[in-house]
């Protein structure tokens, strides 16, 4: 007698699906309600004056298969949701949350469809490509002494990489409210977030008051592409390590993900070289 193969019930068909998001969006409203955590909100437009880190991606991605109506599209989304969070000023204790400012992501506020990852395939949807924001903003972080609280990953692959690899260049995974990115401001001191465009890139910053005492690096050990059955999947260690900026002593190594995403670009746009 053969097993009967469990099904959650979310995967069952669309409308199952839409009423297990209904309910987690729910629920987080209610853990928001009750929370007892201060969430950072003041903009501001005067910059705090130490620069601790810079990030930028490219806007437009291409390669096979690559729609490149949803990566202009992309970029809209970007330009609306940064605008929420553009000058934020994170005070000690404060918490940062990327859907408590964003909010819901609606075509009313000028949102259109990008590409998103539903049941692990890319797909059209409004809102898409957010997560090039919560990514970029997870890199800024990492770069700090700041306290990632919430993190949530999805494949690391969805495009080919564009010159140099750049460990979590991507895979930070958001989606209105339920799967948030935040971060907590454990120190004595303000920090602050600001974005801006140009013609090929989209540029964040993460200033604070004070100089800090340390630097951080993301490193990445063992990268390759791996075949598993009939799939590819990108495959590595991505950790941060945290140095005395005076000594340039390394202070501690942390593991920020056992990364093993499921590639979601054209096979045929793997370098052969990485292939194991």
């Amino acid at each position: 007698m053969s097993e009967e193969k469990h099904v959650n019930f979310c995967d069952i068909n669309p409308l199952t699906y839409a009423i297990s998001e209904k309910k987690e969006i729910l629920r987080r409203h209610i853990k928001n309600a009750l929370s007892k955590e201060r969430f950072a909100t003041q903009l501001a437009d005067e910059k705090l004056p130490c620069v601790l880190s810079h990030h930028s991606n490219i806007l437009i991605k291409t390669g096979k298969g690559v729609d490149p109506t949803l990566q202009i599209n992309k970029v809209v989304n970007l330009k609306i949701a940064s605008a929420t969070m553009n000058g934020l000023v994170v005070h000690p204790g404060e918490t940062f949350s990327f859907f408590r400012l964003v909010g819901k992501v609606t075509p009313k506020k000028g949102y259109k469809a990008g590409r998103v990852i539903v049941n692990d395939k890319l797909v059209p949807d409004i809102g898409g490509g957010l997560c090039n924001l919560a990514n970029t903003i997870h890199l800024l972080v990492l770069d700090s002494p700041l306290d990632v609280t919430e993190f949530h990953t999805h494949s690391d692959a969805l495009a080919p990489d564009h010159g140099k690899r750049v460990p979590l260049g991507a895979g930070t995974s958001v989606s209105y409210n339920y799967i948030d990115f935040r971060f907590k401001n454990n120190t004595d001191q303000d920090f602050q977030l600001l974005f801006w465009f140009d013609d090929e890139r989209m540029h964040g910053e993460l200033r604070s008051e004070r100089p800090i005492p340390h630097a951080y690096r993301i490193v990445e050990d063992d990268h390759h592409f791996h075949k598993e059955g009939d799939k590819f999947y990108r495959v590595g260690k991505i950790y941060r390590e945290v140095l005395d900026k005076e000594s340039g002593i390394l202070v501690r190594r942390e593991l920020v993900w056992d990364n093993h995403s499921e590639v979601m670009f054209d096979y045929s746009e793997i370098p052969s070289e990485q292939i194991r």
